[in-house]
């Protein structure tokens, strides 16, 4: 069904504000971020949009059924079937050019105090030799901006031009003397003349909230006036960890209030007629991450603005975890055509940022060079501002079968895996697959496999084989395989695969009545290939478009099947299967996958993954699934870390201590744990998580629960011990399981 939409009415009447229920979208009455005017309904101050066109030409629509949230019409890409490239202007750092014109930019942030001088250039040196063309540097203080000029005389000296960015929190004076020699000022609008937020609920008057406005424009308009002067680049970065309470308090704690928060500063640049600056909206949450910056790409399109974007996942963690996350977040928008620069925040040597970077921007600059898509279709379900799961219908039980079929898949995101048969030692297999092992046998545990695919049965006449596998699938686990392998070596109760062409032969009629099929499909087929879906009855999909096509784009025809399924009221569960070639670099799967199939699952789109590499070893590709899984937020399977890259800010080692706190936490799945160097986005992006250990002051912690400190000040030798009692004292604790 199509979504209603319509002009904003000329009279507000009977408007009322609900929460959405969501957790993303709290408090939404309307979109409005263009120039505030509130009108009041119902004794309910309600928010319009008012901006360059006059509001009753703006056509407005819910984000999704029946929701409050109301965004423009105009798209949040340049294409919703291919990926082209977003028309930007182009800004300058330093010597380097962002936007459209140029090719996405690679960047990271120094880990040192930038008070050593030496060892901070020594670090933008290592960066700068391993290809990044932007290095960012954290400033806090009067002493830090001093050094900054040290710095800068210090590499140019050596002949290192790479442009430098300073990261600015609270420090409005030391942006303004670091811009004389920095090529680019960060500022976080959520801190910049804000306080620092006390997370409290305050109720602003249209005066108080002008006045606000006003302090803004008075602290702010003097960095914007040097920039000017000096030919600096500016970013202007929200977070949605360091949103500020006069923001939270009129637009929750959302994508939304994070595009209003940068709008406002956008807007004192451009009446300044400044405009060499780009937007960041980032999140440690890859969902809340890729809706934000839409949200703002909607805005700026309702405005006619062209700024370019810097893209990144903050907090993402370390290893693969990390590198999962951010090419969630990155590759999502990546495959649209959005993103100029980006940044992969790692828990890490900074240097190693580089090449999971370069990695995602060469994957991203490929799609939108070859422009890679599928025929034009029309989206009318998918839902790109607020999430909503579409979940396939899961299989039933149906009359007679002697196996239950019910646990062939997870409610929430199924991991299948592609094994052959290790028949020498059935346990290895087994463990592969993290059965638990009672006497022999296998059980499903918490992260078990769900359902595996044989491509090969062993012969009929291997009894020990065909034992190993009907025990699997007497605890619920499926085993799918080709069919031509169960016509000529039948296994009982075997799910069997299957595609369009073998299902228009009927090939697939000479089974047995009622075996349970499996339909691999591409997502491009013509419509009349598609029509064959609506007289199967299959128990799941399998969205599989090889990963080496040039120019078809996985993602589009996986859209366009999901599109083509809901015009059609077709619920069957779709399983993302991506097939890598042997060789496969470990980062290029990561980031694949979180790409390929992570651009799909953030939108609701899909209950599952299969990836298939031949010469990978399964325990890597199992992780990789249950990962990408938890990264879009569907199936929690172990505990969530939200961990900073380490900046000249932190205040511990935090790769020693995030390894340490990993080691003895690592087996609470449903509980999240924030690791943050420091202060500046500690409280904020945990809001996402449970429990927090922040360095509150050199060598000393404090402990959070939720957005809460609770304990100050702690030695850091005791504070991972505190932490983990403070996890017991709120009931959130089990013992790690024991080795069998």
């Amino acid at each position: 069904m199509a979504m209603a939409s319509g002009a904003v009415p000329a009279s507000f009447s009977g408007l009322k504000s609900r929460d959405s229920g969501l957790g993303f979208v709290k408090s939404m009455d309307f979109v409005r971020i263009s120039d505030q005017q509130r009108v009041r309904s119902h004794r309910k101050k309600i928010t319009v949009i008012r901006n360059c066109k006059p509001a009753s030409e703006i056509e407005l629509k819910p984000a999704s059924e029946g929701s409050p949230l109301l965004v423009p019409r105009q798209k949040y890409c340049e294409s919703l079937h291919k990926t082209v490239r977003r028309k930007t202007r182009t800004v300058m750092v330093g010597n380097v050019a962002l936007g459209s014109e140029h090719p996405i930019r690679i960047q990271t942030m120094t880990t040192s105090d930038t008070k050593d001088v030496a060892g901070t250039v020594e670090q933008v040196m290592k960066i700068a030799d391993k290809g990044a063309d932007l290095v960012r540097i954290t400033v806090q203080g009067k002493r830090e901006a001093d050094a900054c000029f040290e710095i800068k005389n210090s590499l140019v000296q050596k002949n290192y031009n790479i442009p430098l960015v300073a990261d600015i929190h609270f420090a409005p004076s030391v942006a303004l003397r670091v811009a004389e020699c920095f090529d680019k000022i960060r500022v976080n609008p959520g801190n910049f003349a804000d306080r620092r937020a006390q997370f409290e609920q305050i109720e602003y008057t249209e005066e108080e909230y002008q006045k606000e406005l006003e302090h803004i424009e008075q602290v702010f308009t003097p960095l914007v006036e040097k920039c000017k002067k000096y030919g600096r680049a500016m970013r202007i970065g929200t977070n949605h960890g360091s949103l500020s309470d006069r923001i939270m308090s009129y637009h929750g704690d959302s994508p939304r209030g994070m595009v209003e928060s940068a709008f406002e500063f956008a807007r004192i640049c451009r009446k300044l007629d400044f405009h060499n600056f780009v937007f960041s909206m980032k999140a440690s949450n890859p969902v809340i991450m890729v809706q934000a910056y839409r949200l703002l790409l909607a805005e700026m399109n309702v405005q006619g603005w062209d700024y370019p974007l810097h893209l990144g996942v903050t907090e993402a963690g370390e290893g693969e975890d990390g590198r999962m996350k951010s090419a969630i977040g990155i590759g999502t928008l990546l495959q649209d055509g959005l993103g100029d620069t980006i940044r992969v925040s790692l828990t890490e040597p900074p240097e190693e940022e580089i090449d999971p970077c370069r990695r995602l921007a060469n994957l991203g600059m490929r799609a939108a060079e070859l422009q890679k898509g599928v025929a034009p279709f029309e989206e009318k379900h998918r839902h790109y501002f607020d999430f909503q799961r579409r979940s396939g219908q899961l299989p039933m039980q149906k009359e007679g079968e002697e196996v239950d079929y019910r646990g062939v898949l997870h409610r929430d995101g199924s991991v299948l895996m592609s094994v052959s048969l290790n028949l020498q030692a059935p346990e290895n297999f087994y463990r592969s697959l993290a059965t638990k092992l009672v006497l022999g046998m296998p059980f499903k545990d918490l992260a078990t496999v769900d359902t595996i695919l044989l491509r090969e049965l062993p012969p009929v006449d291997d009894a020990d084989a065909r034992l190993a596998l009907k025990r699997l699938i007497d605890v619920s686990m499926g085993v799918i395989t080709p069919l031509s392998e169960q016509l000529t070596k039948p296994l009982p109760n075997a799910m069997v695969l299957v595609n369009l062409k073998e299902l228009s032969s009927g090939a697939h009629m000479l089974l047995p009545e009622g075996t349970r099929l499996v339909v691999s499909l591409r997502g491009d087929e013509p419509y009349k290939d598609l029509e064959i879906l609506k007289s199967v009855d299959a128990t799941m999909l399998l969205h599989n478009l090889p990963l080496n096509e040039e120019k078809t784009s996985r993602v589009h025809a996986a859209r366009r099947l999901f599109e083509y399924l809901q015009e059609n009221a077709l619920t069957f569960p779709v399983i993302h299967h991506l097939q890598f070639p042997d060789g496969t670099h470990r980062d290029d799967l990561v980031i694949g996958a979180g790409t390929n199939a992570g651009a799909l699952l953030v939108d609701g789109l899909g209950d599952g993954v299969l990836i298939e590499v031949p010469d990978q070893d399964l325990e890597f590709l199992r992780n990789t699934s249950f990962n990408l899984l938890q990264g879009c937020r569907m199936r929690n399977t172990k505990t969530e870390y939200v961990s900073c890259p380490s900046c000249g800010r932190t205040l511990f080692d935090l790769q020693e201590i995030s390894a340490e706190i990993r080691e003895k936490t690592s087996h609470l799945p449903g509980v999240s744990i924030a690791i943050m160097g420091c202060i500046v986005n500690g409280p904020g992006e945990m809001a996402d998580a449970d429990f927090g250990y922040v360095g509150g002051a050199p060598g000393k912690i404090d402990l959070y629960v939720g957005k809460t400190v609770v304990k100050r000040a702690i030695a850091m030798e005791q504070a991972t011990d505190a932490l983990i009692q403070l996890i017991k004292d709120h009931g959130r604790w089990v013992d790690p399981p024991a080795e069998e």
